[in-house]
């Protein structure tokens, strides 16, 4: 297992909307991927990981929110949102914009469909956290960060601090 580099903002797969897998080719190299991707995740304290992250274009995505402190690994190949609902905002980062936190509007529930690590598909629902996760990691398939769904005022200052942290970042 290894940790991979986590892409960081500027970088241009973050804002690319990812592709679909293509299960069956991508099965003899995904247990491999997943290790890493975990690994990875676990190595800076993530909640979620997304394939753009990782610098691939493809629409695969990990989430452990950890309920009650217990692991819960949730691989989610080709996922959609396809119910939301309630309303929350929350403070959010991400692993590919480090140091950045800013509140960010959010539905409280979301119901997610996708495929797991063995290619059968499900679906799942979550609330707070769990919902949370599934947004935004769709969201960075879908090519977008959680700072591009901040207000104009917020967003200006979010990118000011992001000027400044770019120089440290690796």
């Amino acid at each position: 297992m290894a940790v991979m580099r986590i892409t960081k903002h500027g970088e241009k797969v973050l804002k690319t909307v990812s592709v679909p897998v293509d299960y069956d080719k991508i099965k003899p190299k995904l247990p491999k991927l997943l290790k890493d991707m975990w690994k990875t995740m676990y190595s800076v304290n993530g909640v979620g990981l997304a394939a753009p992250q990782i610098g691939l274009n493809i629409r695969l995505c990990i989430i452990d929110v950890k309920p009650e402190g217990k692991s819960q690994k949730i691989v989610l190949i080709n996922p959609e949102i396809i119910e939301t609902s309630g309303h929350l905002e929350e403070e959010e980062g991400c692993l590919s914009v480090p140091g950045v936190y800013a509140k960010v509007k959010r539905f409280s529930r979301a119901t997610i469909r996708a495929l797991n690590a063995e290619g059968k598909p499900y679906q799942m629902s979550g609330e707070g956290l769990l919902a949370r996760a599934f947004q935004h990691e769709v969201d960075h398939l879908d090519g977008k960060l959680f700072i591009d769904r901040l207000d104009f005022a917020s967003k200006l200052k979010v990118l000011s601090v992001i000027k400044d942290l770019k120089k440290n970042w690796n």
